[in-house]
């Protein structure tokens, strides 16, 4: 009994910082509770519980731009990669043990904490979208269906060309809920999710919206260079201890 209430628990402030961090940022929710999570579940354990809030929540993102079809046309071959790439790659996840599948979370982290606090701001040319976007999409399946983890190299990509604020902001949710999708249905294939894991990530939604509109009520109170950095750091310090994980124990 007191097994549960600590996981149900661990769930609902997981879900909750998540969300704040999503409200604040318009990105985040999975990258943050794949960390945090995978440091008391298996990592395939902690993917099974981001379908709902991580959809739920993304799609609000998209709807709520200005320019889904204009996005959508410019995206299509780095999204179509990501669905095949991440079906192929889900089986990663599910049949690695545990540890070393863990430490592949880790090193998605401190790839994507390093990237965001060291590299420079990239442009791509239009000229190159063409053959960079399919592959973009076929890399960022393969971390997605190996590690639960959506965001390299696809969110350094979309940042890099040139969308306005809210083109960005819907692009970035548009490829969540694909990766969503594509990483719950590979789950699904390799017999990994079910009713069980459903209803698990549908208790999440609550504790996410909460930390999203917590997030968005402080996101013009606080400094967001400050907040970013904080975030960083904080996935830094996760991706790390769970790399390290099996060397100590």
């Amino acid at each position: 009994m007191n097994d549960s209430l600590q996981f149900y628990a661990l769930l609902v402030v997981v879900f909750m910082l998540a969300g704040v961090v999503k409200g604040v940022t318009g990105m985040g929710l999975p990258t943050v509770a794949m960390g945090l999570l995978g440091s008391a579940l298996s990592p395939v354990a902690a993917a099974s519980m981001l379908f709902v809030p991580t959809l739920v929540t993304n799609l609000w993102q998209i709807f709520a731009g200005p320019s889904l079809g204009r996005v959508l046309r410019r995206l299509w071959p780095m999204l179509l990669a990501v669905v095949a790439a991440t079906l192929a790659a889900a089986a990663l996840l599910v049949r690695a043990d545990a540890r070393w599948s863990g430490v592949a979370l880790g090193a998605a982290l401190v790839a994507y904490a390093l990237y965001s606090l060291l590299a420079p701001a990239l442009r791509v040319p239009p000229r190159m979208e063409r053959w960079l976007s399919p592959l973009v999409g076929a890399l960022s399946g393969v971390v997605t269906g190996a590690t639960g983890v959506f965001v390299m190299p696809a969110v350094p990509y979309l940042q890099s060309l040139g969308l306005d604020r809210d083109e960005l902001v819907q692009a970035l949710g548009l490829s969540f809920t694909v990766s969503t999708i594509s990483l719950t249905t590979g789950l699904l294939l390799h017999g990994a999710f079910g009713i069980p894991q459903l209803g698990l990530s549908a208790l999440a939604i609550v504790p996410a919206l909460a930390g999203m509109w917590l997030g968005q009520a402080i996101r013009s109170r606080i400094s967001a260079r400050a907040f970013r950095f904080c975030f960083l750091g904080l996935l830094l310090a996760l991706g790390m201890e769970l790399m390290a994980r099996p060397l100590l124990g």
